[in-house]
């Protein structure tokens, strides 16, 4: 790029969206630090601490509804940009390099220290090698954090080929498009939970996702794409009165879903805890997807209004981001291991926890970062000599 394009770029790039990008991954890692401490995690999560606390397992529940539908809503944002000068075979050429290879390099080196640190922490002894993939014995076993880069890149894939096909829905408002995705996606939860099982899984060794929830985040991906379409962010709002009133609001939606989740742990896994089966599970989708709409807009309309901004640490930490999501679970995995050792509440040692692993993920991304660009550099410097001695 020239000069003159890289600034161009840099004026045209979405601050406020970049900095929502980044402080969402801290989320997630909020998220993957508080599985440490909760007992719905105990079975399966990288270390699984004595110390556990109900206020983390809340926190929890909130994070959840918020952080993986509004990646994909960025995500879906960030798409009709990206493909306006590529052609689709070309695009999904550079997402499946910026999606998938990281994807199959964490699978073949990540998830196998998963599980060494998984039976380390535990006590128990370490088993064969073949043993610590995903894949291993034809038994498969979760990809963990990594579902998200195979379900986005499918996402790209499907809305390149509705994009050839010319698939558009005449005249739709963002109102009517915000409407439909919770009607369709609240249909479509409860639905498919009761035809495949409630809260389950599809597993293979390509694709995680959980099925309730995949409709959901393709609309809410389609959503983005939409609101970039339709010019949504080109100038912020003068009211404030829907902003208002949803902060005002949004409580109602959480708390109806937590309730429901927290009837459901104590019933041990199964509905009809608070009356049936189906109105147990009417309830669940009712305030998840109404709670996920919410903070969705909150998220969005906050730092659009109020977080527009850069500089140096913003800057960094946005640029190290994507590193962050693919490692953070190791480093979660090695400090909750040590913090084991310390006879401390689980209050104490989740933020202690969450502070060293964004900061040490931060640090591993970063000389990361810095030495590829120092071989980049000496790289083009060696080209640059042998072609003045040529």
């Amino acid at each position: 790029m020239t000069s003159t394009e890289k600034r161009t770029t840099r004026r045209n790039r979405l601050h406020w969206m970049d900095n929502l990008r980044t402080i969402i991954i801290f989320l997630v890692v909020l998220y993957h630090a508080g599985g440490v401490y909760s007992l719905i995690f105990e079975s399966f999560w990288i270390v699984a601490d004595p110390a556990t606390s109900d206020v983390v397992g809340i926190l929890n529940i909130v994070l959840d509804i918020s952080a993986m539908p509004t990646i994909f809503f960025i995500s879906g944002y960030l798409i009709p940009m990206s493909l306006k000068d590529k052609d689709g075979w070309a695009f999904l050429k550079s997402r499946f390099r910026r999606l998938m290879i990281p994807w199959i390099i964490a699978v073949l080196t990540l998830i196998p220290l998963y599980k060494v640190i998984f039976l380390y922490s535990r006590g128990l002894p370490q088993e064969h090698w073949t043993t610590y993939f995903h894949f291993s014995k034809g038994n498969l076993t979760s990809q963990n954090w990594l579902w998200f880069l195979p379900v986005l890149f499918l996402f790209n894939i499907l809305y390149v080929l509705l994009s050839k096909a010319n698939i558009r829905i005449p005249n739709i408002s963002l109102k009517g498009a915000v409407i439909g995705t919770f009607l369709i996606g609240f249909v479509y939860s409860v639905g498919i939970g009761s035809i495949l099982g409630f809260r389950s899984w599809t597993k293979t060794p390509l694709i995680d996702f959980e099925n309730e929830k995949l409709l959901l985040y393709f609309m809410i991906f389609l959503l983005g794409a939409l609101c970039f379409r339709q010019k949504v962010f080109e100038e912020k709002p003068q009211s404030k009165t829907l902003y208002t009133i949803v902060s005002s609001t949004v409580w109602i939606p959480i708390t109806v879903h937590i309730f429901s989740r927290v009837i459901w742990a104590i019933s041990m896994g199964s509905l009809g805890g608070l009356i049936s089966p189906l109105v147990d599970r009417l309830i669940w989708w009712l305030g998840f997807h109404l709670s996920v709409l919410c903070l969705l807009y909150l998220l969005v309309q906050t730092f659009w209004r109020y977080l527009d901004r850069t500089g140096r640490i913003w800057s960094e930490l946005n640029r190290n981001s994507y590193g962050v999501y693919i490692i953070h679970v190791i480093v979660i995995g090695v400090f909750g291991t040590l913090l084991l050792n310390l006879n401390l509440p689980a209050l104490v040692k989740y933020p202690m926890l969450i502070v060293s692993t964004y900061l040490v993920s931060n640090l591993i991304v970063s000389v990361y970062r810095s030495l590829v660009q120092t071989m980049k550099s000496s790289r083009n410097k060696f080209i640059s000599q042998a072609v003045d001695l040529g």
